[in-house]
């Protein structure tokens, strides 16, 4: 399934991912933000579980900033593993 969200405090404004019934996140994009580290992020988690990236990635900081686009990914995949988990009740 594709997720959509928007970020907030970064420069990224927005994080295009796709997820699949067993939480690996692919074809992730970002809209904004430091262009080529956004895009090693993300090849580099590629094909991790949303559990991965959160593991790794949550709480990352920007500068003076309390978060970061890698942080904001972790708090993305985390939704939307609860998304799928919710609809999965359904």
């Amino acid at each position: 399934m594709q997720y959509t969200y928007n970020t907030t405090g970064t420069c990224s404004q927005r994080i295009d991912f796709d997820m699949d019934e067993n939480n690996k996140v692919t074809n992730i994009s970002f809209l904004g933000g430091c262009n080529g580290n956004l895009k090693a992020i993300s090849k580099l988690v590629n094909g991790w579980t949303a559990e991965e990236i959160a593991d790794k990635l949550l709480g990352n900081t920007c500068g003076p900033r309390p978060t970061s686009c890698a942080d904001q990914l972790a708090r993305a995949v985390m939704l939307a593993q609860q998304k799928q988990e919710e609809n999965a009740e359904k």
